[in-house]
């Protein structure tokens, strides 16, 4: 019967590697960027910039916060995916550890001997020869298997911690991060705003490209000249935020409307910046775009954010490169969200949507033109 036993498990048992790689590591490395985040927290209020240090902390806190659900996503497939299979095999698990307790507990002279004499028991003791280590190997991976299980799962009690430190964490960042922006009184500034004429021309505009045509009418006192010229980096700059691309320019939405515009989807309140050294030419409400922030870059190129719910920066001043310009809207998921997210296999969700739209000599031109936007986007 052991005999009969050992061929079949041998041949049967066999459970499936992991697909993803290492999806416990991921977790892990995704635990400790959030650790060094709160660490740069700690120290970006003694900075000598605290804008810029303050972006950054609140970049490695978006990131940590992303790598930790995918991580999480992929611990909680991974360990669904060998509970299904063990459940599946429990019967051969079963029976390979009765077979391996059976030959533990028989001495080795009598698990040889075979009712058929020399012939049989030399003939059994090379059989069992050949399929010991091959039930060790199996064995083996059964335990390596059940050690994943285990690991996997105090990863996901882990998380809860994880998380919570992470979502204060990044609501830390993004106060500090308002007051600091509030408190800077270092940039230079082109040109102030005359509120009335702004007043003025947000009444009298129906259209964002009505609207980009009377900017220099709103400015008083403006410098002449303009910022160096990025035409070398048309094509590389970065995209403002964390996100994916939604609909690129010219795709009709699902009531047919076009844009020349890019439109990105992205989570909520992520941080903005500008992606380039530029001037603020308008901050503010406009039309039905939400709250809008308009920088140039240079003399007859404008970049127009449109969609956030908060916006940094006085119009006239101007920004470095990757200075933050604003938030997003929508609200940080909770916990048990993004929990429940990771048991269905799902990401987080990118609910906030940014427009970008791009003129040059007030005429709209591709953003893709100026963005990496990706090719799989």
């Amino acid at each position: 019967m052991i005999r009969a036993a050992l061929i079949a498990l041998c041949i049967g048992i066999a459970l499936p590697a992991c697909a993803d790689p290492d999806p416990a590591a991921l977790a892990e490395a995704a635990a400790k960027r959030l650790e060094t985040a709160a660490m740069e927290l700690d120290r970006a209020d003694s900075a000598r910039n605290r804008v810029k240090a303050l972006s950054e902390t609140l970049r490695a806190y978006e990131d940590g916060l992303e790598a930790m659900r995918e991580g999480l996503r992929r611990v909680t497939l991974r360990e669904a995916e060998l509970a299904q299979v063990l459940q599946a095999r429990e019967t051969e698990i079963a029976q390979l550890l009765g077979v391996l307790q059976s030959i533990s507990a028989t001495p080795a002279p009598v698990l040889v001997l075979h009712p058929d004499g020399p012939t049989g028991t030399a003939r059994s003791g090379m059989l069992l020869a050949d399929v010991t280590p091959a039930l060790n190997e199996q064995a083996a991976r059964l335990r390596t298997q059940l050690d994943e299980v285990s690991t996997l799962r105090s990863l996901q009690q882990n998380a809860v911690a994880t998380l919570e430190k992470g979502l204060d964490g990044v609501q830390q960042a993004r106060t500090r991060l308002s007051q600091a922006v509030a408190d800077r009184t270092d940039l230079p500034r082109r040109f102030t705003e005359d509120p009335v004429k702004t007043a003025i021309l947000i009444a009298s505009t129906e259209t964002l490209t009505g609207f980009a045509s009377g900017l220099t009418d709103i400015a008083d006192n403006e410098s002449p000249g303009s910022l160096p010229d990025i035409a070398h980096r048309k094509g590389v700059l970065p995209l403002p935020v964390q996100s994916v691309v939604l609909r690129r320019a010219g795709e009709a939405d699902a009531t047919g409307i076009t844009r020349p515009g890019l439109i990105l989807a992205t989570r909520p309140r992520a941080l903005v910046s500008t992606p380039s050294a530029a001037t603020i030419r308008y901050q503010g409400p406009l039309l039905d775009y939400g709250n809008v922030m308009i920088l140039e870059p240079q003399a007859g190129l404008l970049f127009i954010f449109a969609g956030l719910d908060v916006v940094y920066g006085i119009t006239g001043q101007v920004l470095p490169a990757g200075s933050p310009i604003g938030l997003m809207g929508g609200e940080d998921a909770e916990i048990g969200a993004i929990l429940a997210q990771a048991g269905k296999g799902a990401g987080a969700e990118a609910t906030e949507t940014l427009y970008i739209e791009i003129r040059e000599d007030n005429a709209p031109v591709d953003p893709a033109t100026w963005f990496v936007t990706g090719k799989d986007n």
